[in-house]
């Protein structure tokens, strides 16, 4: 099969279309652009209280989602379950439960990993061993 079928085959497979972007609260600006980590609902409250500081929640029903600054995704891969949504699009509707105080929306990209780090048991990336 050349490289134009398998093009072909990828761009006629079906993909959900985003409903919509996780609106910023109105009196917050986001600067640094928006992105989105989800985690199963479960997983939700066993985040919330590792983090120093948590920015805009939501939840959709079956999803916890933390407004993250664009590209807080770049050489860094999100542990599984985790859901990574650039431009904090999703394919469903999806309700605030946590504002923070102040003028931003971000929860801090680098605590939050960690957190989902330690909840789900996974190894940092960075402190994985290299092999030759």
């Amino acid at each position: 099969m050349g490289l134009d079928a398998l093009v072909g085959l990828q761009r006629r497979r079906p993909v959900p279309e985003p409903a919509g972007r996780l609106p910023v609260p109105d009196g917050m600006t986001a600067p640094l652009g928006c992105d989105a980590v989800g985690v199963p609902d479960h997983l939700g409250p066993l985040v919330l209280p590792r983090l120093p500081r948590v920015g805009c929640v939501y939840a959709d029903g079956s999803h916890w989602w933390w407004i993250v600054p664009s590209d807080s995704d770049y050489a860094l891969p999100w542990p599984s379950p985790a859901h990574y949504a650039a431009g904090a699009l999703l394919s469903g509707e999806a309700r605030l439960i946590h504002r923070p105080q102040g003028t931003v929306p971000y929860t801090p990209p680098i605590p939050l990993y960690l957190a989902l780090c330690r909840v789900t048991g996974t190894t940092p990336d960075w402190s994985r061993a290299v092999s030759a």
